[in-house]
């Protein structure tokens, strides 16, 4: 696993042993960072179901103004940290220690808005696709800036829901036995 693009461009990464997690293929993040390139510099990006750190670590390199990390998984939050030590980021980043659900529902998280959200939660836990678009399309929306895009990695032959709340899928893209399902807040909706 390597980083494709940007200031780490080649730089490899670790995976965290085992098959309880399963890091985005270098193929998978560079047609998502590809579709991500216009809006990636500068933004505020955050990685849910971390891992490795591989997605937050390419939008880094790629020039996001900060990545939040969201991981509970000791094993993983130890090769995530390795990663950022290994790569010598010792700024722009934050990493919370917990599960997506309790991140999203933290009043301290108030107030932090995100351009990019991208969740890639184990294939085994379909109810967290459900559980974490709909927070983010319901009670978390708040955390959602104007224009926002919010990406969920998922089997392919598993299809999420066309809307979570406020958020409408925009975009499938499928690749191999992985997809990716693109949403947003309709901009009538973001204006109410």
């Amino acid at each position: 696993m390597r980083i494709i693009a940007g200031t780490l461009r080649s730089r490899v990464l670790q995976a965290p042993p085992g098959l309880a997690t399963r890091p985005t293929s270098d193929r998978l993040r560079e047609t998502l960072f590809n579709v991500l390139a216009p809006r990636i510099a500068g933004a505020s990006f955050l990685d849910l179901y971390a891992g490795s750190g591989a997605a937050g670590i390419e939008a880094h390199s790629r020039g996001a103004a900060f990545v939040t990390f969201v991981e509970r998984a000791p094993a993983a939050l130890k090769v995530l940290q390795a990663n950022l030590d290994r790569l010598g980021l010792g700024a722009g980043f934050r990493i919370h220690t917990g599960s997506a659900a309790s991140f999203l529902r933290r009043p301290q998280t108030r107030g932090a808005e995100f351009d990019i959200v991208f969740l890639d939660p184990p294939y085994d836990a379909a109810e967290e696709y459900a559980a974490t678009l709909g927070l983010l399309g319901g009670s978390a929306s708040g955390l959602l800036a104007a224009g926002a895009v919010v990406i969920a990695e998922h089997r392919r032959k598993e299809k999420l829901e066309l809307r979570y709340g406020s958020l409408e899928r925009t975009r499938l893209l499928e690749q191999g036995d992985a997809a990716l399902s693109f949403y947003a807040v309709p901009a009538a909706a973001e204006s109410e």
